[in-house]
């Protein structure tokens, strides 16, 4: 597309529900019309297999280790003098383009597949492969020859470059440039730590320490949480193991699961109650888990040091945007300070409500979730329940598609007839709206099902590489990668039908996720990176959410919301204007203490991985009123019943959600506020940020769409501006 006036001319005109209604029965009528001519069909350009069988899972499996081992093999018998990229890269980034979606093919069946001994045999698969290529990992002889062919120095293009020194850094972190000896301790305590890190989270899900009160020390909870029922509370479904068990003396069981903490923290009215749940969930599993934790910590330091990094937090944060761990805690501490004043005067209407209802009693952190709940039921005119009735899902789905053609000059049609794996599986080729491109596909498995997978999220199932095999660049023939692959996504998601099976109604939290989810979506499709490995998701995990997270403000913003919801009885009639100003107003409500909280773990997760011989119980004891404005920790509060994320997945990067949040609000307000469906800065986000993918530095990446490095400040301005 070469100028502003052919993009902005492929904008729909038609906006609002009048829009919706005309593209809601346009799509019936495509999808009527086409189901009645339609068969079973494969989808061109991709090799992902849909509904093998348990024993055809298996097999390809073994296909797959074979084919890879052949590849590598050969990779590792040219001799060190005669490497070249032809013999030696593309060999590698071949395989991984051809090879990902048929692992996908095993593994993908266990999130969604009906039968269970098909579940079984893709679990099966993934253990046999995932063992399989940490092996590969490990392969000195294939290390050696990369290694050489990097030592020589031939030409390749920044994607290429990028790619081999990813391959040689991949190896190095499983210590293929040192010693046998060094190399078998990384080993050991690799081992060591996942073992730690296992018998830790294994305590917290084992602990079943309850705790028993009156059913009048539970007031303010609903009553139907007091009965073993499901039930909805503000929008938010409960099932029946959510709720309290009545035990033989007519007192009520609480545990210390997250769902009975959360329920009683935020409802209940006691504040004694809140306190000795808060107090007791602050405990769980002390003692065991304490020592687990500063052992993991020291063999977390240990393995660092041995791979030649100063700690576990630059080991860990090397592979990120950040890069070191002064970066993160230089981060935090600026994040932290510029909102102390509004917190403090968020924290002073809590105290004030607080000695309205409860007189003179301390304000706690115990406290924080009963009183920010209880101003937004005063202040906002918000009824999340009836909320729902202007949600229904395929006038949510239809806005969400219109949105995104408008604004990313995408097309999306639906494939009726494709293979899949269950009849409520719908699948979208997605096409360039200008040129007519094919860019992908994908798979939507949105309603709940028994067997399935039970989280809402976006899983490769082909990435994507652009072929640029035999271009010549400065007179030098080079070979990046011999396919030309489309990326193929699954969004799944956990939605209910109503009782008669029929698509319901979508609580608001639900379009927010669907919005963010299809953000990925939009992200996986429209990479153009040569090479598998930087394709699809395969990003910086710091920058990784940063476009979702772009995405999720058009469903605060009145225009946008408009367009993606309609009384579900007469869909021409969308939410009104007070609500949409009142959503835009909650989402602000009291988030510079919220995000002072969530600080205060970030901070510990960092210093006690760049530190070390870092007292975990006096750390936490200095920090917590430093960050929260005075407030003490908890009496017997211990750090290590509180953070597994800071244990299991997100050790040394549980800044990671912070850091994505502030930069996606530079972008959105910066660049898209003032032009919700902007194409012409929709397609400079297309073409800049989300096409490269992993193939370029995402600073880089940001700063070329910003035209400035990307700042904290918008995101500070926008909390104040906001709150006010």
């Amino acid at each position: 597309m070469s100028s502003k006036r052919k993009i902005g001319s492929n904008i729909v005109p038609l906006t609002g529900a009048a829009a919706l209604l005309s593209l809601a029965v346009g799509l019936a009528i495509s999808v009527i019309n086409n189901r009645r001519k339609s068969k079973k069909k494969d989808l061109p350009g991709c090799t992902f297999r849909v509904n093998l069988s348990a024993s055809e899972i298996l097999k390809l499996a073994d296909r797959i280790i074979a084919k890879s081992k052949e590849v590598h093999d050969a990779v590792a018998s040219i001799s060190l003098d005669k490497v070249t990229y032809k013999s030696v890269i593309s060999p590698l980034a071949e395989l991984e383009a051809q090879q990902f979606p048929l692992v996908q093919s095993c593994v993908v069946p266990k999130l969604v597949s009906a039968s269970d001994k098909v579940r079984k045999a893709s679990a099966e698969a993934e253990k046999k492969i995932d063992s399989y290529v940490s092996s590969c990992s490990k392969r000195e002889d294939v290390y050696r020859v990369v290694k050489a062919f990097a030592a020589k120095g031939e030409w390749m293009g920044p994607e290429a470059k990028r790619y081999v020194d990813c391959l040689i850094r991949d190896f190095e972190r499983n210590g293929l440039n040192l010693t046998a000896t060094k190399r078998e301790e990384v080993q050991r305590l690799r081992a060591q730590i996942d073992e730690l890190s296992l018998q830790y989270v294994q305590n917290l899900n084992d602990d079943s320490t309850s705790l028993l009160f009156r059913e009048n020390e539970l007031a303010g909870l609903p009553t139907e949480f007091l009965k073993e029922t499901a039930f909805s509370y503000d929008g938010l479904f409960f099932e029946g193991s959510a709720t309290l068990e009545k035990v033989e003396n007519g007192m009520f069981k609480v545990t210390l699961k997250s769902n009975h903490v959360a329920a009683v923290l935020e409802l209940c009215k006691i504040g004694k109650t809140r306190r000795l749940v808060a107090m007791s969930y602050g405990k769980r599993c002390a003692k065991v888990n304490l020592s687990v934790l500063e052992d993991l910590v020291q063999v977390r330091h240990r393995f660092a040091r041995l791979l030649g990094y100063s700690n576990y937090a630059d080991y860990a944060l090397n592979l990120r945007m950040a890069k070191t761990s002064s970066k993160v805690l230089e981060f935090l501490e600026d994040i932290s300070s510029s909102l102390s004043d509004l917190a403090n005067k968020e924290l002073a209407v809590l105290k004030e409500l607080k000695k309205q209802e409860e007189g003179e009693l301390p304000f706690g952190v115990e406290d924080l979730l009963y009183y920010v709940k209880k101003v937004e039921q005063q202040e906002f005119n918000l009824d999340f329940g009836a909320l729902k009735q202007y949600f229904p899902v395929n006038l949510v789905l239809s806005g969400i598609f219109k949105i995104f053609q408008d604004l990313f000059g995408l097309r999306f049609e639906e494939i009726v007839g494709a293979d899949v794996w269950d009849c409520d599986v719908r699948v979208f080729s997605v096409f360039d709206l200008s040129s007519g491109e094919l860019l992908g596909y994908f798979y939507l498995d949105m309603y709940t099902r028994e067997g399935k997978y039970g989280q809402t999220c976006v899983v490769a199932l082909q990435n994507g590489s652009v072929a640029l095999n035999g271009a010549r660049q400065r007179l030098i023939l080079v070979y990046v990668a011999f396919l030309n692959q489309i990326p193929v996504a699954l969004l799944i998601s956990q939605l209910q039908k109503d009782s008669s099976g029929v698509p319901g109604l979508l609580r608001f939290s639900e379009v927010v996720s669907l919005f963010h989810e299809f953000g990925h979506v939009v992200q996986y499709l429209c990479n153009r990176a040569a090479f598998a490995r930087f394709s699809g998701l395969r990003v910086d995990p710091d920058f990784v959410e940063i476009p979702a997270q772009v995405l999720e403000n058009w469903c605060y913003e009145s225009f946008s919301l408009k367009l993606i919801s309609g009384f579900h009885q007469d869909i021409t009639k969308p939410i009104k204007d007070e609500i949409c100003k009142s959503l835009k107003q909650w989402r602000y409500s009291f988030s510079a203490l919220k995000l002072k909280q969530e600080v205060l773990y970030c901070l510990f997760d960092q210093i006690i991985h760049s530190a070390e011989n870092v007292d975990i119980v006096e750390l936490f004891k200095h920090l917590h009123p430093k960050v929260m404005l005075g407030l003490p920790m908890l009496e017997g509060t211990n750090p290590a019943s509180c953070f597994p994320r800071c244990v299991i997945g997100y050790e040394a990067a549980c800044y990671s959600r912070i850091w994505s949040e502030v930069f996606a609000a530079d972008i959105f307000t910066s660049k898209f506020r003032d032009g919700l469906l902007n194409q012409y800065v929709g397609m400079q986000f297309r073409n800049k940020v989300l096409a490269p993918g992993g193939a370029k530095d995402p600073v880089e990446v940001l700063s070329d769409f910003l035209g400035r490095e990307p700042s904290i400040q918008t995101f500070i301005s926008n909390k104040i501006e906001c709150s006010l």
